[in-house]
């Protein structure tokens, strides 16, 4: 587990970063699997600054941007590996929002085998893989740490780029409603504003706009929503039959896990997607009680005290039986 990091150090790390980029040229820049917001945001937002320094760089990503960050700098330029693929190896790697370097999926079939990679992150599971390793786990998003690292370059920001950076912040604080917004964050929230973001568009349309096919599958999700016997642990699950009848995709089973854990009494809410019979995507949210990246490291999987997640290898029923037995004695 990474351990929050002190000022000097921070500067120190952030400094580092900036000479890597500096020096270095032809960079790969990958965010995790599955991006959300601070993945996607941080990555364009990299791609910004090596844009404006005059770098050679390709963006990847395992899986396609989801659509509802259309709206971003050069989304449309990100390489989806596992539809197109992507060609050579890369010796300078910029890694975003990763925990750890299996996050990276797909990708790292393009990553030479002696790569030094520049690792910004803030997850506190994040167990260092890069040369360079600028892991804040205090940060509110990814974004942060990008927005802490391009003050030390000599750019002029425009709209395009703050609207990187904002995303990030308002998908990983919930609005800035989480526990991670501090003073910090807002304030950068505060710059970007007036860098031209339009905050109340990006809310409406990250945060509260649903589309017609998340509507019919979280109907069929709280269909079978289940608690624990004390009612401190709620539960809802997506199965592939539930993702084809509604013909859903991974994007729309987005912010599903939050309606288990926002009833009155539950302390941990969860998510459980079957990706197929033998492989189930497993969301995890906690209300403070219980750190759930724990809960989601002894399954393999990685993230933050109230916000988690892993993929177990096995049947539906099983996954909840598992998960839910994990969380309970984490509660106890």
């Amino acid at each position: 587990m990474s351990l929050p990091l002190s000022e000097n150090h921070y500067e120190q790390l952030l400094e580092d970063a900036r000479k890597f980029i500096v020096e270095n040229d032809r960079f790969l820049v990958v965010s995790h699997v599955h991006p959300d917001g601070d993945a996607i945001g941080s990555m364009l937002a990299v791609g910004w600054l090596l844009e404006r320094l005059g770098k050679s760089y390709r963006l990847a990503n395992e899986d396609p941007v989801p659509a509802k960050f259309d709206y971003l700098w050069q989304s449309a330029s990100v390489v989806a590996h596992r539809v197109s693929g992507l060609e050579g190896e890369y010796s300078h790697v910029i890694a975003v929002d990763c925990a750890d370097f299996s996050r990276i999926g797909s990708v790292r079939d393009n990553i030479a085998a002696a790569a030094a990679v520049l690792n910004i992150d803030h997850h506190p599971t994040n167990d260092n893989f890069g040369a360079v390793n600028v892991v804040k786990s205090d940060a509110a998003a990814t974004a942060e740490i990008v927005y802490d690292l391009v003050k030390r370059f000599d750019l002029s920001w425009d709209r395009a780029f703050a609207e990187c950076l904002y995303t990030g912040l308002i998908t990983d604080t919930g609005g800035f409603r989480y526990a991670n917004t501090t003073p910090k964050t807002l304030r950068a929230a505060a710059e970007l504003l007036e860098r031209g973001v339009e905050g109340n568009l990006l809310a409406e349309r990250l945060l509260e706009r649903m589309s017609y096919r998340q509507t019919l599958l979280l109907k069929k999700a709280l269909a079978g929503l289940s608690f624990s016997p004390d009612r401190k642990i709620a539960w809802i699950s997506v199965t592939a039959a539930d993702m084809a009848e509604t013909e859903a995709d991974g994007d729309d089973t987005d912010g599903l896990v939050n309606y288990p854990r926002n009833i009155e009494g539950v302390e941990v809410g969860i998510l459980f997607k079957e990706q197929n019979a033998n492989e189930i995507k497993v969301s995890l949210r906690s209300a403070g009680r219980a750190d759930v990246s724990l809960i989601a490291k002894s399954f393999g999987g990685g993230g933050h005290a109230r916000a988690a997640g892993c993929t177990l290898k096995c049947l539906l029923g099983e996954a909840i039986e598992r998960t839910v037995k994990e969380v309970g004695l984490a509660l106890k």
